[in-house]
């Protein structure tokens, strides 16, 4: 009767309450008699009664404030959810406090146990403070919010209490009050300034996977190439890097950034292209790259800001698979050269680049050498791999002197890790923030020691992580018991003698993270890569446009992301060695057919295309006989021409060549590198020489005989009419004549020395070889006989 006038939804008065729970309790009476007197049943037959157990899912989405003080309101909001298949009758969600945790392996186990209905819950406490619900329907999630004075908690000293959010209730095969589900989290409570203070560092990671290509257009700009436009989502409005940047920009923390991202986005913010299927397609979020980047300028201006190697390369892959092929660790050199700069021209502040951090803090000897190597005199650490094997009582400072002048910063693994799995849920994201609370101040009170303790959390948390640990570190940094400070700081402070300096060995890394390193094979085919590189570079007029963003994609085959990704990893490396491959087959040689040489010597000319933007330079054309006893190349076996072309062009090399015996030769065209090393492909074609036969040579012979005749005979003709016109003899044969001649030659006559006596010699003179004979006799005015030859 007193049920039913309660009406659905409504909550029962407590009298009313009381009367259902005395009522029920007085009419089981018998029933639970006669069960007394059964023979006890196995242990299974009670697994009906504890599946009743836990049936409520209770879900504390808030828990303001996270760490409260004297004369706060603790408010407790959430939602509980009958999970079971019966209705839950008289229920109430109440809040209960246990004794407080002294040890921080306390707060782990209470974190195994937190949602177990059937441990202890802790001290309820007065029923003023609490929801009721008359019935929770199966699969119907009701939300729940009271709030509680502190002062009425009655908490003690200070340190971690534990909190119980516990729904009881009734169910009709159990008519008595059960707790049905709880949900235990932790109460921080230092109300009063510690007297020593934790300083606590934390890294605030912007780091992100690999984005660009190697690709670039071939314009002036070099408008970069992006594998995807995800790096776009990321930086927009609620995403990933773009919650980093904004609830970082409120916090005391250390910038821990990869060039590679800065690089990108600023390539992004000019003017970039997509990939899409075999073509590319022009990017669309120019604006939301500008603002990101403007954003984060303003972000970092006086904050400490920690530089990652170009491409957040994996330390842990280097040491263990990269060493051992040669120019992996010049790689990582460069990649630690050019972070500095990268930062600088975008962020316009000085980064630090003597840290290294490998994968989740974990190292071993190989890994820190590795890691100095490359530059880097401070490894970031964490406790589960450097971990203390000293039996102290308390958590050392972050800073350990490892030896040669290198110090590891050893991140606290339960605080950094606080906030790893999926946070989307407000009700685990809230137990996440509580708990790196209460295992903050556990630490704190462990020793009146100043300490320096440095949280390194996941390299890329999501955008549901970010918010859980910028929740926890606001808390934090405005608590009573932490202050923050700068992991320069960190590293510099007095390290505790007790604490661990030994470094693991190589057989001491886990397993699980040694199956997702990178192998040795994809660092031989990044060597590969490079190879070609240097010898493509070489021929460059402009090696920048080349070697700079082929450089940095060499960096990113390395990098921590590709972990997991091995098929993205390779794939990332294919595209690389293929574009360049593409680029240095835009300088080759023109294929030739067979070549005829009819004769004993010829040119043989030899084609270099260069289909580049830039020209080329510096390249030896060599021209080799593969049987230079038949056929020579300028002399010898081979003959080598250095060769220049303009980008877009071709030119041509003429060879002089010797034939020395009939017959088809091979020759090979190849070109060379100044420092004597193959490029490209060589051309390979045949010279076919043909013998000059005896009969083609009277042929040719004769010829030249006949036009040699022909020319002598001529010149004679001509002698002959010079000497005619020349002879006074010749004037109608009459004899010398006293009147001046008119002829043509006789002026030339007169013009001669002495005249016509100088001419002519005397009678008596001796006759000079050089005085020919006339060339005909004196021609006669008389008719001519028969058959004699008339000149006219």
């Amino acid at each position: 009767m007193a049920e039913a006038a309660d009406f659905p939804g409504m909550t029962p008065s407590p009298a009313r309450r009381w009367l259902r729970r005395t009522g029920a309790l007085l009419a089981s009476a018998p029933l639970l008699a006669g069960l007394l007197q059964l023979p006890a049943s196995p242990a299974h037959a009670a697994t009906p009664a504890a599946a009743d157990k836990g049936s409520v899912a209770v879900a504390v989405d808030t828990l303001t404030p996270s760490a409260p003080r004297e004369g706060d309101t603790l408010t407790v909001s959430g939602t509980v959810t009958n999970r079971g298949k019966r209705n839950v009758t008289d229920a109430r969600v109440e809040l209960r406090i246990g004794s407080a945790l002294t040890t921080r392996s306390a707060i782990d186990a209470a974190v195994r146990e937190s949602d177990d209905a059937t441990g202890p819950s802790g001290t309820p406490l007065d029923d003023k403070y609490g929801a009721e619900f008359a019935k929770l329907t199966p699969g119907v999630a009701v939300p729940f919010s009271f709030s509680v004075p502190v002062d009425d908690l009655d908490l003690g000293d200070d340190g971690v209490y534990p909190l119980g959010v516990a729904l009881s209730g009734e169910t009709a095969a159990k008519p008595w009050e059960q707790v049905l589900g709880v949900q235990r989290t932790f109460l921080p409570w230092q109300p009063d300034a510690a007297d020593t203070r934790t300083r606590t560092t934390v890294l605030w990671p912007l780091i992100s996977t690999a984005h660009m290509t190697a690709e670039t257009a071939s314009n002036e700009q070099q408008t970069p190439v992006f594998l995807d436009d995800e790096l776009a989502a990321e930086i927009a409005p609620g995403g990933r890097l773009e919650q980093m940047l904004s609830l970082g920009r409120n916090l005391d923390v250390t910038w821990v950034i990869d060039p590679d991202l800065l690089a990108s986005v600023a390539a992004m913010a000019n003017a970039y292209d997509v990939q899409d299927g075999d073509g590319r397609r022009p990017g669309g979020h120019r604006e939301v790259a500008e603002r990101w980047l403007a954003d984060l300028q303003k972000a970092v201006q006086g904050k400490e800001v920690v530089a990652l190697p170009f491409g957040d390369p994996d330390l842990a892959s280097v040491a263990h698979n990269g060493t051992t092929v040669t120019g992996t660790l010049s790689q990582l050199r460069t990649a630690t050269d050019v972070a500095a700069t990268t930062v600088e021209g975008v962020l316009h502040v000085t980064p630090s680049t003597e840290f290294a951090w490998p994968v989740d803090g974990a190292v071993d000897r190989s890994i820190v050498k590795v890691a100095t190597s490359a530059g880097a005199d401070k490894v970031i650490a964490r406790s589960d791999s450097l971990g203390e094997s000293g039996g102290l009582s308390y958590t050392p400072s972050a800073a350990r002197p490892i030896g040669g002048g290198t110090t590891a910063v050893v991140a606290d693994s339960r605080l950094s890790r606080a906030f790893e799995g999926d946070l989307t849920n407000a009700s685990t994201s809230t137990l996440a923030v509580q708990e790196f609370l209460a295992q903050s101040l556990a630490l704190n009170l462990q020793t009146d020691k100043q300490r320096s303790v440095v949280v390194a959390p996941q390299r890329m948390p999501s955008a549901a992580q970010a918010q859980a640990l910028a929740a926890a570190v606001t808390a934090l940094q405005g608590s009573t018991w932490s202050e923050p400070q700068q992991l320069t700081a960190a590293a510099a402070a007095k390290p505790d003698p007790d604490a661990t300096t030994k470094v693991p060995s190589r057989s001491s890394y886990p397993s699980a993270l040694a199956k997702r390193e990178l192998s040795r094979s994809a660092f031989v085919e990044i060597a590969t890569t490079q190879e070609r590189l240097d010898n493509f570079k070489l021929i460059l007029t402009d090696q920048s446009r080349v070697v700079t963003p082929f450089g940095r994609a060499i960096n990113r085959e390395m990098s921590t992301s590709w972990r997991g990704r091995g098929a993205e990893a390779s794939s990332f490396r294919q595209g690389v060695q293929t574009y360049l491959t593409t680029l240095t087959d835009q300088v080759k040689l023109i294929e030739k057919s067979e070549t005829k040489l009819s004769g004993r010597s010829a040119t043989i000319p030899v084609t270099a295309q260069n289909d580049l933007v830039q020209g080329v330079k510096g390249l030896v054309l060599r021209l080799t006989s593969t049987n230079p006893t038949r056929l020579e190349i300028g002399g010898k076996a081979y003959a080598e021409q250095p060769i220049s072309v303009s980008g877009g062009h071709s030119t041509s090399v003429k060879f002089d060549t010797s034939a020395n015996a009939n017959g088809q030769t091979a020759v090979v065209a190849q070109l060379y590198t100044a420092d004597g090393r193959p490029y490209g492909a060589p051309v390979t074609f045949d010279v076919r020489v043909t013998e000059i036969t005896a009969t083609v040579m009277l042929v040719i012979g004769g010829g030249v005989l006949l036009l040699v005749l022909a020319g002598f005979r001529m010149y004679t003709q001509r002698k002959r009419a010079a000497a005619r016109a020349s002879d006074p003899s010749d004037d109608d044969g009459t004899g010398p004549s006293d009147t001046t001649d008119a002829s043509p030659a006789a002026p030339a006559a007169q013009d001669r020395p002495g005249g016509e006596a100088a001419a002519r010699p005397e009678p008596d003179a001796p006759v000079q070889p050089s005085d020919g004979a006339p060339d005909t006799a004196v021609e006669s005015g008389d008719p001519s006989a028969t058959g004699e030859r008339v000149d006219r």
